[in-house]
């Protein structure tokens, strides 16, 4: 089983190009983002320490989901505060990375899978160059990138400048990966480059 980290800007595409990816191979393909929600739901490893730091004002209070964390709620509360943001940080990271070398572990022991991608937006700062085997970077130009957030999302063009300033520059994603997809035009086109990477 090999072990492909993905990352990239935000609004590069790379969560469709995985769910395309997954179609075509015998892989699995875990989302950093939904661990660190899958983590912090009641019952998990992150709800307490979550709950203990923002307080149960948090809480959902009504509903079929009374007593989960309320993600609006959650993101009111640490928005514009830097510090109470990096506690967050501080807790789900290392929890979600936890989770997916258990994960890993498991999916070797079990051994049916050929490929295992990991996709998180932090891939390279929070260290799994040395989790993985390869490092893709996916990458597409910054006008297309605006366009997919606008149309998909609903970024106005200041929550993207203020995204894209905070994240790292596409050289520095370059110096750290060991394959590079372009995925500035149409997802066909990047399968046909991972084919070429995948099947040497």
């Amino acid at each position: 089983m090999k072990i492909i980290g993905v990352t990239g800007g935000v609004g590069s595409g790379k969560s469709a190009l995985l769910n395309k990816i997954k179609e075509n191979y015998n892989c699995e393909v875990i989302f950093s983002d939904n661990v660190a929600n899958d983590i912090k739901k009641k019952g998990m490893i992150g709800y307490d320490k979550i709950v203990s730091l923002l307080g149960e004002d948090i809480l959902i209070s009504e509903g079929d989901c009374v007593g989960e964390i309320d993600k609006k709620k959650m993101a009111a509360k640490i928005f514009n505060d830097k510090v109470l943001l990096q506690k967050v940080n501080d807790i789900l990271h290392p929890l979600t990375k936890e989770y997916i070398l258990n994960q890993i572990d498991l999916l070797k022991k079990e051994n049916k899978i050929d490929f295992l991608f990991i996709e998180a937006a932090l891939l390279i700062e929070s260290g799994y160059n040395k989790i993985v085997d390869e490092m893709w970077y996916i990458y597409a130009d910054e006008d297309t990138r605006r366009v997919r957030l606008k149309s998909a999302r609903g970024y106005s063009d200041e929550k993207i400048d203020s995204i894209l300033k905070a994240q790292l520059s596409d050289k520095e994603y370059r110096q750290n990966s060991d394959f590079i997809v372009d995925n500035s035009r149409s997802l066909e086109d990047s399968l046909k480059q991972i084919e070429k990477r995948l099947i040497k």
